[in-house]
């Protein structure tokens, strides 16, 4: 439950940390163009949620809300709603919407999951309110492209030898943009983050509330940031863990983020290096072993489990992003790494498996799907073939770990072109907004939270030391400093350090 990784290996892209958010560990200026939905608010009434008991304390139902906001009479939309009812009614502030990543994510997850995420104070004050973003988990309808990823995401050489080897995966992503669009008209052309910020204020308005507080991880940050904008006499108050920068274009943000892992996977190998337990310590030379293991790969796919793929490079490079969101989940690479050395790749594959939500039963989620739809529903950019690989020299300069590839990032090069593309966050009237970067987030690196406070009129940085993607679960400080915001409305200094 995270910000993905936006690059692409092979022909698709890399996600990121589809189950290693450490925040959800459940096994996540006056002139800023707008669409013609104003930013004022509209207080009419949407249509009601219809409330069920779903869990105890949980309720949850159906919001619907306009396909098209431009065109308000047109066919609409359902968005499943939970909500974790406060537990101290008499305390009771109001609402928080809340938002886990992606994105892709449905978010309803963080209202049946609440009391693992959330600190005693806001679990009494505040109901927390989760919804499916529109195209996601069980939101109606949720975008649905393909139902067998390992047919999908396993076949793209992600440094193919000949032109033939580099065309076969730019035609399988060809039908797959052909299949999304003839399996979801409609939905496509509206599921970026702009729609989704004014499915907040539809919410806020059926949830009864003037104003109302959120909290986002991941690329929840950019959702909020979006939303702040959009409509900033609704905020009560909103927090950002774990933001991108808002302003870097869709090269730049790819930079930084594969900077971020990049860096992340160094300090892996160099406590590996330190560290004769390691199991993949190669006399004080873990680097070298991760090195050869990945060029060996390249060439030689590993053997994996019965009726599963054969682990690629790419798949190894997607289960080491997996493990790089959070510290605990390194001693399981170190074993995978150890493991594929011996010529097994299942440890990896398990990495890879977690990265993309793949279910006991062998089936997928949407998340996948619903990133790629948002995001290039989000970017007005449509990189030619010739255009995106002429990139690929930044991104291995980057990080020369985790961009071995010799081909771009094509992943919107064939998309619909965006209709409603993001718009520029400013923050402007929202007030006083937290932005929380951890110093070794390797998906969000501290900088680009950074720049997404500096983007903001009123942001305010909270430094995390952690090693790990996204900060409120990292310390009992920033769980303080969070929760004296969002009960007394008091917000830190910018740049305060926990």
């Amino acid at each position: 439950m995270s910000r993905r990784l936006t690059i692409g290996f092979a022909w698709f892209v890399l996600l990121a940390g589809c189950g290693a958010d450490s925040s959800i560990d459940l096994i996540n200026s006056s002139d800023t163009p707008v669409s013609s939905s104003s930013t004022t608010p509209d207080n009419s009434d949407p249509t009601s949620i219809a409330w069920d008991d779903c869990l105890d304390g949980v309720e949850c139902g159906f919001l619907d809300v306009p396909l098209d906001y431009d065109d308000p009479d047109s066919e609409t939309i359902s968005l499943y709603v939970a909500r974790h009812l406060a537990r101290d009614p008499e305390r009771r502030i109001g609402s928080l919407l809340v938002n886990p990543g992606g994105p892709g994510f449905g978010g309803s997850i963080l209202a049946f999951a609440a009391t693992q995420i959330y600190s005693d104070a806001i679990l009494d004050r505040f109901d927390v309110v989760g919804w499916d973003p529109r195209g996601t988990g069980e939101s109606i309808p949720a975008i649905d492209c393909i139902d067998d990823y390992d047919l999908w995401f396993t076949e793209g050489d992600i440094t193919p030898d000949t032109e033939a080897e580099k065309q076969a995966g730019i035609d399988l992503l060809r039908q797959y943009v052909d299949l999304c669009e003839k399996s979801n008209p409609g939905i496509l052309d509206h599921a970026g983050t702009n729609n989704t910020a004014r499915d907040m204020d539809s919410l806020r308005r059926a949830l009864g509330e003037e104003t109302i507080s959120y909290f986002g991880f991941s690329y929840g940050s950019e959702l909020g940031a979006v939303w702040v904008t959009l409509f900033p006499d609704t905020v009560r108050a909103a927090i950002l863990d774990g933001a991108a920068d808002p302003d870097a274009d869709p090269i730049e943000a790819s930079v930084q983020q594969l900077r971020g892992f990049e860096e992340a996977i160094s300090r892996f190998l160099e406590q590996c290096s330190r560290n004769r337990s390691c199991k993949i310590h190669n006399d004080g030379d873990a680097e070298s072993a991760f090195d050869d293991l990945m060029e060996f790969i390249d060439e030689n796919p590993l053997p994996t489990r019965n009726g599963r793929p054969d682990l690629t490079r790419g798949m190894a490079l997607t289960a080491v992003a997996q493990a790089m969101y959070d510290q605990k989940y390194w001693s399981t690479l170190e074993s995978a790494l150890a493991e594929a050395i011996d010529g097994d790749g299942s440890g990896l594959l398990q990495l890879w498996d977690a990265y993309y939500q793949r279910q006991p039963d062998g089936s997928y989620g949407n998340e996948l799907e619903a990133f790629i739809a948002i995001g290039c529903a989000d970017d007005d950019e449509r990189f030619t073939i010739e255009e995106a690989d002429s990139f690929v020299p930044r991104f291995q300069e980057a990080a020369p770990r985790f961009s071995p590839y010799t081909t771009g990032n094509y992943s919107c090069t064939f998309w619909p072109d965006a209709v409603d593309p993001r718009i520029d966050v400013t923050g402007i009237g929202a007030g006083p907004v937290i932005v929380i970067g951890t110093t070794g987030d390797a998906s969000t690196p501290l900088e680009s939270s950074r720049n997404m406070a500096r983007a903001l009129e009123d942001g305010r940085l909270l430094v995390v030391d952690a090693e790990q993607h996204t900060g409120y679960s990292a310390s009992e400080c920033a769980q303080d400093v969070v929760d004296r915001y969002l009960i007394d409305l008091v917000p830190p200094d910018d740049g305060t350090e926990c």
